[in-house]
C-alpha cells in the first residue's frame, strides 16, 4: 500500500532546504523551486501596451502580446499538434476558470512555474481537481499565485467541464520537454511571473543544492507562450547518479523504489501518473508541500512518513534523475 501511494503522489509532491544528508529542519520552502518573483518597485510605472504581431518559428500566424495572454481565448499557434480543444481548454469560464491552454499550453505541456498535464490518467486528474476544490491541495508559500488561482478554477468547473479537460489532456501522451544538464556553476537569475529567466551580461553563480530550470529559450517561453520551445534543468554534478539509485532502489529505507507504482520506465502504470521527463521544480515543490502538511488530498496521510525521511538532497537527486527520463 504505501508504494502505491508513493507512486501516486511523488507527482504531487515536494522539497525543503536543509543541510545535506541531514532530515528536514526548515520549514521555509525552497525558494529555487517556488520561483517567487520579487514585488514591483513602489511608483514604478507599467509599460506601454506592445501592439506589434509577433510570430513563433514554425507557425504561419501572428499574434499580439494581448492575444498570446487572453486568459478566455489565448493564442493557439499550432492548432494542428493537439485535438480539437473542448470549450473550457479554449477559452475557459468567465469569471473566474481561466482557459486551461493559457498556463498548460493546448499540447498539456505547461511550464516550470505549474504542471504538465498531458499524459496524465483521467482519474487521477479529476481527483487533483476536487482535492484544489475541496481547500485539500493548497502551496507551502501562499504567495504562489497559481496555485491559488486553480483553487478559483477548479471551484468554477463543473464536473462535466472537470472530466473533459481530463479527457483532453489525458488522450494526448506525454513526450520529453526538460534537458537536464550537471553543473557546478548557473547563470544569474530573477523570478518573472514564477519563470527563473537569465539576468543580462552572462553572470553565473555556483549551483549549491539547488535545481535552476529555465526556458530553452526565455523570449518564446516568458513572452509568446510557444508550446514547442521547452525548458532546461541545471542540477548539481553527481545527483542523477545518487538519484537513480533512490529512485531504483529506495535509498536503503529512506523511500520507495518510484518503479513500483509508476511502471519501470517511469512513464505511469494504470491509474499512477507518468513522471518521467517533467519539470524538475514541480516535482520538488510538490513533494516540499507534502512534508510541510499543506497537501492534505487523498491517501496524503499515508504518504507523510514515506517522504518525512528525505533530505533536501536526496529530493533535488531525486527530481533531477526523474526529470532527466525520456530525455528531449
Amino acid at each position: 500500500m504505501r508504494s502505491t501511494i508513493w507512486g501516486i503522489v511523488v507527482v504531487l509532491g515536494a522539497a525543503s532546504v536543509i543541510a545535506a544528508g541531514q532530515p528536514r529542519q526548515s520549514s521555509e520552502p525552497p525558494s529555487w523551486a517556488y520561483a517567487i518573483p520579487a514585488p514591483a518597485p513602489a511608483g514604478a510605472t507599467p509599460a506601454a501596451p506592445d501592439t506589434s504581431q509577433k510570430q513563433v518559428p514554425g507557425s504561419p500566424l501572428s499574434f499580439t502580446r494581448q492575444q498570446i495572454s487572453d486568459g478566455f481565448g489565448p493564442a493557439d499557434w499550432f492548432p494542428a499538434d493537439h485535438p480539437a480543444m473542448p470549450d473550457v481548454v479554449a477559452h475557459g469560464k468567465r469569471p473566474d476558470a481561466r482557459a486551461c491552454g493559457l498556463c498548460h499550453y493546448p499540447n498539456g505541456k505547461g511550464r516550470q512555474e505549474n504542471a504538465g498535464v498531458s499524459g496524465l490518467p483521467v482519474s487521477y486528474f479529476i481527483q487533483t481537481m476536487n482535492d484544489f476544490r475541496n481547500g485539500l491541495r493548497k502551496s507551502a508559500d501562499s504567495r504562489k499565485a497559481n496555485t491559488n488561482l486553480m483553487i478559483a478554477i477548479a471551484k468554477a468547473l463543473t464536473p462535466e467541464e472537470i472530466k473533459a479537460a481530463a479527457e483532453y489532456f489525458g488522450a494526448m501522451p506525454w513526450t520529453p520537454w526538460v534537458r537536464v544538464v550537471e553543473t557546478s556553476t548557473v547563470p544569474k537569475m530573477e523570478s518573472r511571473g514564477g519563470i527563473w529567466i537569465p539576468l543580462e551580461g552572462g553572470a553565473k553563480e555556483p549551483i549549491g543544492m539547488r535545481i535552476m530550470e529555465t526556458p530553452e529559450n526565455p523570449e518564446r517561453t516568458e513572452i509568446l507562450r510557444d508550446p514547442r520551445s521547452g525548458f532546461i534543468a541545471y542540477v548539481p554534478p553527481g545527483s542523477l547518479k545518487k538519484g537513480e539509485a533512490l529512485v531504483k532502489t529506495g535509498g536503503s529505507g529512506r523511500t520507495e523504489a518510484c518503479g513500483v507504482c509508476h511502471g519501470r520506465d517511469l512513464m505511469g502504470l494504470g491509474p499512477v501518473p507518468g513522471i518521467a521527463g517533467r519539470s524538475p521544480s514541480y516535482l520538488t515543490r510538490q513533494m516540499y508541500d507534502m512534508q510541510a502538511g499543506v497537501r492534505q488530498g487523498e491517501w496524503t496521510n499515508l504518504m507523510k512518513p514515506v517522504v518525512e525521511r528525505l533530505t533536501e538532497e536526496d529530493l533535488v537527486d531525486i527530481s533531477a534523475y526523474v526529470a532527466s527520463m525520456a530525455r528531449p
